[in-house]
């Protein structure tokens, strides 16, 4: 049997077989749809189908009381041989009040149920983590960094809906939709629905079909301040605002393109600083610009111009900087300070 321990819930759902569910698991880490598919594969592996899911038990961790909690975890199952699984959902606060008696259960559980607890904080240096990490499952549901997350769509296209993504439409989709994996999931289940049947989805129909009504606002508004339309980019930044999305949010969404224009730009001076002369399509590609948005980049990075673009690293540090505390303006007018700067001519 593979040993307990801790493992990427990327990993985890790939193959859940290799890792069987212990009598005590905790999903970790702060991406709610990785912590959604643990829950989904822990209740098929530990009840099954059908009438077991009798045998499910779910607590809201700042209400909970321990002893309910293992009165459910003592409980034979309803229906079967099987065991019950008992879920504290937002356990942050459960784990801090009872963390005394949880390494005690750690070390002797109840051979009836499984424990699931789903919290967003997991200290490495805690006993507790120690203990489930001996002997039951720790799965952490952080958001991976970028260059797993585009190999993680193609993945994930062919395992939950059956599709085959090209590397560059999951490239592009995941520079469309942003980090997300909810959202990722969602349109590529819009994408495998398009597609017919042997045919991969390619970068092109991702431009034309994916994209919720926010990720396409967050496009139309970088391209209208890229091509110098402040009037444009404002009336979408307003209907962005208005929708409840927060500004951080849209900084975060508009900052990874804007990161591959300042890496050209870079690549380009570092070039002729050491006697030879860069290419601004080579800069973009060398960058990550999208093949499928090459001649476009392009156009907006000319108008920019060098000496902001050579900028547009400290801009954006200090936009985010800015946005978490370091000024006194509204967010609104953080973001708009920003647009303005790149949308002037060079």
């Amino acid at each position: 049997m593979p040993h307990a321990g801790k493992v990427h819930a990327i990993d985890y759902l790939q193959s859940p077989a290799d890792h069987p569910p212990r009598p005590v698991c905790v999903a970790f880490g702060d991406e709610p749809f990785l912590k959604r598919q643990v829950l989904v594969r822990l209740r098929e592996a530990v009840l099954g189908g059908g009438e077991a899911d009798y045998s499910l038990s779910a607590f809201e961790g700042p209400t909970a009381a321990l002893d309910d909690v293992l009165e459910e975890l003592a409980t034979v199952a309803m229906f079967g041989g099987g065991k019950r699984l008992v879920v504290v959902e937002d356990a942050d606060e459960f784990v801090s009040r009872y963390r005394g008696q949880l390494e005690d259960y750690v070390a002797r559980p109840k051979p009836t149920g499984v424990l699931l607890l789903l919290v967003a904080s997991w200290p490495a240096n805690t006993k507790l983590y120690k203990a489930v990490a001996a002997s039951g499952l720790s799965i952490e549901c952080a958001a991976p960094p970028a260059a797993r997350l585009a190999k993680w769509l193609t993945a994930w296209a062919k395992q939950a809906h059956g599709a085959s993504l090209e590397a560059a439409a999951a490239d592009l989709l995941l520079e469309m939709v942003g980090p997300e994996m909810g959202l990722l999931d969602q349109e590529l289940a819009k994408l495998a629905v398009t597609v017919q049947p042997g045919q991969k989805i390619s970068a092109a129909l991702v431009g034309q079909v994916v994209g919720s009504w926010r990720a396409k606002t967050v496009w139309v508004m970088l391209d209208a301040v890229l091509d110098g339309n402040v009037s444009q980019a404002l009336t979408e930044l307003d209907r962005l605002l208005l929708v409840g999305e927060a500004p951080i949010a849209i900084l975060g969404a508009v900052s990874a393109s804007l990161r591959r224009l300042a890496g050209a730009t870079r690549l380009i001076l570092d070039g002729e600083a050491a006697g030879r002369r860069v290419a601004l399509r080579d800069a973009l590609q060398q960058a990550g610009v999208n093949a499928y948005y090459l001649q476009k980049v392009e156009r907006q990075l000319r108008r920019i111009g060098r000496h902001r673009g050579d900028q547009l690293y400290g801009w954006l540090l200090e936009a985010d900087l800015d946005l978490k505390g370091d000024s006194t303006l509204p967010p609104r007018t953080v973001l708009e300070r920003l647009f303005v700067r790149l949308a002037a001519r060079a």
